[in-house]
């Protein structure tokens, strides 16, 4: 797709074009996107989240006015919006250390997020998951209130996203399909990591497995028909924890990873065995000055290698590529998932192309591959401007795979 926003800065555009995809659930307005990102100097991170920021706060207050004046759904149509607008604000502020603003701006995501969730006919009901001597914070999807058990979606996102997000990426279109959808954030994800720092683990099973047994207490839930979908990074995480959690149905991974440490070695010389080595070493100072150079020279590294020593709680562009090397699914893992699992591909991915590929080649449940293309606007990684669309055809495998019908 054609860079219609930040021609010289595909990092910015594409960020753009994901808030524009909320549009389609409530969680933005082109003109609002549009005219904040006309505001912001192309790759200038600092512009990014003042302009984001001001939007966002002048939305937020248009809703709190609508909702002190008693028009509900103005007001919740309001915060939902700025809710999306506060987590695009914050997103590039992440690193090691991070920018402060990124609490603030986090927080204020979450609070008008529970503002617009409290004023919907079927309230979304936020939810706290136990784990581990604390708790995932999460909500609840309901489509009516009578408790009857539906089938069920657990959604999860990957490296950046919030639960809050996945709104505007599958949990109001499955509640229009009778689904009840559960999403949560789970360690390294924003809501744990922000406020009790708990960063990502690669056993992923072991943060699912408690989410699976707090939903089948859940009346709402039909114990037979649990799905897991994971988006982006989630794209491996909901993989490994469907290889040894096997009360789930289904599984779809949006899109499809089989072995991040991929990303890791690929500009390393030598063997992927001599790279890991060095990712791993006590000491390699080459190695350093080299990943030191690439963030120097490539925007989307720099921001992915910064966010990723936040999310995994490590020091160093080094260690946090060392820490890719145990999120994969390799050494019969993926073999090892029994429920049939969708496989999505985007055409142009720029971040993990072939990945996809990879997984279903080493599935031996039943599977599907599902290629998103450009023609369909589609063909970006987890399929940002394409979100009906999307969503149409990941429902309907579910639907078909879990013998459901809306």
């Amino acid at each position: 797709m054609k860079q219609l926003l930040f021609p010289n800065n595909i990092q910015f555009w594409y960020e753009t074009l994901r808030s524009m995809s909320h549009i389609a659930y409530g969680g933005a307005d082109f003109g609002e996107v549009v005219s904040t990102a006309e505001r912001i100097v192309e790759g200038d991170y600092a512009s990014w989240y003042t302009e984001w920021l001001a939007t966002a706060d002048r939305v937020s207050g248009q809703a709190e006015k609508a909702l002190a004046a008693g028009h509900r759904v103005s007001a919740r149509d309001g915060f939902l919006r700025a809710s999306n607008y506060y987590r695009s604000a914050e997103f590039f502020l992440h690193g090691h250390p991070c920018d402060p603003r990124h609490d603030h701006a986090y927080d204020r995501s979450v609070d008008c997020f529970r503002s617009a969730a409290a004023l919907f006919t079927r309230i979304i009901e936020p939810v706290e998951i136990p784990y581990e001597g604390t708790t995932l914070p999460g909500y609840l999807y309901r489509v009516d209130d009578s408790g009857t058990p539906r089938p069920t979606l657990i959604m999860h996102n990957g490296f950046d996203g919030t639960a809050e997000e996945l709104h505007f990426f599958g949990a109001m279109a499955g509640v229009e399909r009778g689904y009840t959808v559960l999403v949560f954030d789970g360690p390294g994800m924003p809501g744990p990591r922000h406020h009790e720092g708990l960063v990502f683990r690669p056993d992923w099973e072991n943060v699912v497995t408690p989410v699976v047994d707090f939903a089948e207490k859940l009346p709402d839930v039909d114990n037979s028909r649990i799905a897991l979908v994971g988006i982006s990074m989630g794209g491996v995480l909901a993989p490994r924890a469907a290889a040894f959690e096997h009360r789930l149905a289904a599984l779809v991974a949006v899109d499809g990873l089989y072995d991040l440490g991929e990303t890791s070695v690929r500009n390393i010389p030598g063997t992927r065995e001599e790279a890991e080595r060095l990712l791993r070493a006590p000491s390699a100072p080459e190695l350093d000055a080299a990943l030191e150079e690439i963030m120097a020279k490539d925007p989307i590294a720099r921001w992915a290698i910064n966010h990723g020593m936040y999310v995994m709680g490590v020091d160093t562009p080094r260690a946090f590529n060392a820490s890719y090397l145990d999120y994969t699914l390799a050494g019969g893992i993926a073999e090892r998932i029994q429920c049939p699992t969708l496989v999505c591909d985007a055409e142009d991915d720029m971040f993990f192309k072939g990945q996809p590929e990879q997984l279903y080649d080493h599935l031996t449940c039943p599977r599907t591959l599902m290629m998103f293309t450009a023609e369909e606007g589609a063909g970006a990684h987890c399929h940002p401007g394409a979100m009906r669309l999307t969503q149409a055809r990941i429902y309907d495998w579910l639907d078909e795979t879990l013998g459901t019908t809306a």
